[in-house]
């Protein structure tokens, strides 16, 4: 629900105002927010031997921020405005498990268990059937170049999940998320300021838009994505990710009346099953490399 309230507040914002003046008056709260939370967390940690956050951390973090936000962010907001729909857009963004499972095991030596491939294919499935549906709706005329744009946003996350695990960083997710924020509000800001789109609108959708992503989509969409990163591994995480694409679906259904068929409910039922067949047995699942 977190993370497919960002797909959602994207469609709201973006109808207010420029998607570069949306994501920056997202990522500035969000940055002011977390870091004074960060740093005294971070005060606290100093106190026991090796708990100090390094340099080194803070550089993969920012490398991993500009991936999962910044790049992912722009591609997102950029193709919703572009006209591609919600729901459609978190379609997209639905193959990430499949590649993950792909990925994962050769970069970081991690094996997916048979049961995970079958929940993968499953979710693949799914997505295929409500991403048809959507496709033949009739709803809108989106250029085919459109599609491409979030699944450039799609690898972005991807690769920074990756770059995340293979740094083997004992990072607390508050803090990371706080980095992460950090570097997105540099980057956007400037991006606002250059395009010059930084001045909001008055409108109270706007400013609802805003609190929203800022609230559910960043705390709660990214705080959850890394926490769980962490404790579960990521082929588990990536797995859950089959359950946004049906419930932005429904959610922008219900919001903004984009098409929901039968097609589309059959899909949302076997995503549900593959996700929960690709994340039984946690004892199984991928482990961050020691």
């Amino acid at each position: 629900m977190c993370w497919s309230s960002g797909f959602v507040g994207a469609k709201l914002g973006t109808g207010e105002a420029a998607p570069t003046t949306l994501l920056m008056w997202r990522a500035l709260p969000a940055a002011l927010l977390l870091l004074p939370l960060a740093w005294r967390l971070e005060r606290g940690r100093r106190t026991r031997p090796g708990a100090r956050l390094s340099w080194r951390a803070v550089r993969v973090h920012v490398v991993v921020g500009v991936l999962s936000q910044t790049c992912y962010l722009l591609t997102v907001y950029g193709a919703i405005d572009l006209g591609v729909s919600s729901g459609t857009t978190a379609l997209v963004d639905g193959v990430q498990p499949l590649v993950a499972a792909v990925l994962v095991g050769p970069l970081l030596g991690a094996a997916v268990t048979g049961r995970q491939w079958a929940g993968l294919g499953l979710g693949l499935a799914g997505v295929l059937l409500v991403s048809w549906a959507d496709a033949t709706s009739g709803a809108g005329d989106v250029p085919a170049w459109a599609y491409a744009v979030p699944l450039g946003g799609m690898l972005s996350l991807l690769a920074s999940t990756i770059v995340e695990r293979r740094a083997g960083l004992a990072t607390p997710p508050l803090t990371a998320l706080a980095v992460h924020a950090a570097t997105s509000a540099v980057l956007l800001t400037s991006a606002a300021v250059l395009t010059g789109t930084a001045v909001p609108p008055a409108s109270r959708d706007f400013w609802l838009a805003t609190a929203w992503l800022v609230v559910l989509a960043t705390l709660g969409g990214y705080g959850l994505y890394w926490l769980l990163v962490e404790r579960i591994g990521v082929v588990p995480v990536n797995s859950l990710m089959f359950l946004v694409a049906p419930v932005t679906s429904v959610w922008g259904a219900l919001m903004f009346g984009e098409p929901l068929t039968a097609v589309t409910v059959a899909g949302l039922a076997l995503t549900l099953v593959a996700a929960a067949t690709a994340t039984a047995r946690r004892r199984t699942a991928v482990a961050a490399p020691a």
